[in-house]
């Protein structure tokens, strides 16, 4: 029961958010033009700084067990693999493909995947999170350049260099590279003595943190104002396939395979960084990056809305069998 609430807990206060939104809208508070606006400064704007401060905000990353960053990185990689062509069977339409591949791979980490893990096995679980999230959050939005770049324009065959010239371009990756550098900066001045950190130049740091506490609250308004009901019924093959896969296969999988053949390698903590990685419903930051990068925002909204609900059901059975386990 304990961890049925904590998971409702964790989901309930997006999806009201996201109903805000949709009222907001209705109430034709903002329109279209509006919205796409705002969700081009979360994108641009508001995202990157949340991303920056969070991978700044690593204490350390030494004395680091990577063995379950590698398999996490690795169950990834291979998800997004086998999503290929799985998305080209379900649907036709380009602009859909990109959307639907990224609900199969990229979770929600920063947002509900961090607390969660924090919940899940206290401190240590969010530092084990927290690490995990200096490779997870840049590889989830690599692969999300690529899966919405090899299906634009109809399906035509991209180009390397304009795939690598996107994820370069990518604000979120430029706010990660910038992240890596300025804490890896901190880390040396701390080796030789000097703790100098961004957080002494408060004015700056305050403002930064202004702009990252933007981030979420308005791309879940953004979302519940894009969204429809009406194009539920047009997107159903597409919303049940990546809802059954984003919430049941893949948690199944990746949770299922690491405690088969790591359930003796990876701590509790660890499994906590795991079950945030795979038990997640779909990032919300792919719904302005789809809008960005011209695939379908109605389908990314989509699957947003319904994988976070249905993710309350995913974390609390994770957490009831592992528990049962004895990871946890």
């Amino acid at each position: 029961m304990e961890s049925l609430i904590f998971s409702v807990s964790a989901v309930l206060p997006i999806i009201l958010t996201v109903a805000v939104g949709y009222v907001i809208r209705r109430m034709n508070m903002i329109d279209d033009s509006v919205a796409k606006v705002v969700n081009r400064l979360v994108f641009c704007v508001f995202l990157p700084v949340l991303i920056f401060l969070n991978i700044y905000k690593i204490e350390s990353i030494t004395n680091i067990d990577v063995k379950y960053i590698i398999f996490a990185a690795a169950a990834v990689v291979a998800i997004f693999l086998a999503g290929i062509p799985l998305v080209m069977l379900i649907t036709k339409s380009g602009e859909r493909r990109g959307p639907l591949l990224q609900s199969i791979f990229r979770s929600n980490y920063a947002l509900i995947g961090l607390p969660l893990a924090q919940s899940l096995f206290g401190s240590e679980g969010l530092a084990c999170a927290a690490l995990l999230s200096a490779v997870g959050i840049p590889l989830f939005n690599i692969l999300a350049v690529i899966s919405l770049s090899i299906f634009r324009d109809g399906g035509e065959k991209p180009s390397v260099k304009k795939i690598l010239l996107d994820i370069f371009k990518n604000p979120l990756i430029d706010a990660i590279a910038a992240g890596l550098c300025v804490l890896g900066a901190r880390l040396v001045l701390e080796k030789f003595g000097v703790a100098f950190r961004l957080s002494d130049m408060t004015p700056i740091f305050k403002a930064l943190e202004y702009l990252a506490d933007l981030a979420t609250p308005l791309a879940l308004l953004m979302l519940g104002a894009q969204f429809s009901f009406s194009a539920v019924s047009e997107l159903r093959r597409e919303l049940i396939f990546g809802v059954l896969t984003r919430s049941v296969a893949v948690p199944l999988l990746g949770l299922g395979i690491a405690y088969i053949f790591f359930g003796n390698v990876f701590r509790g903590a660890e499994f906590a960084a795991l079950v945030a990685v795979f038990s997640t419903p779909v990032a919300v930051s792919s719904v302005p990056m789809a809008q960005e990068m011209d695939a379908d925002t109605s389908l990314a909204g989509q699957l947003v809305v319904w994988t976070t609900p249905v993710s309350a059901i995913t974390v609390f059975v994770a957490t009831f069998l592992l528990k049962s386990a004895g990871i946890f």
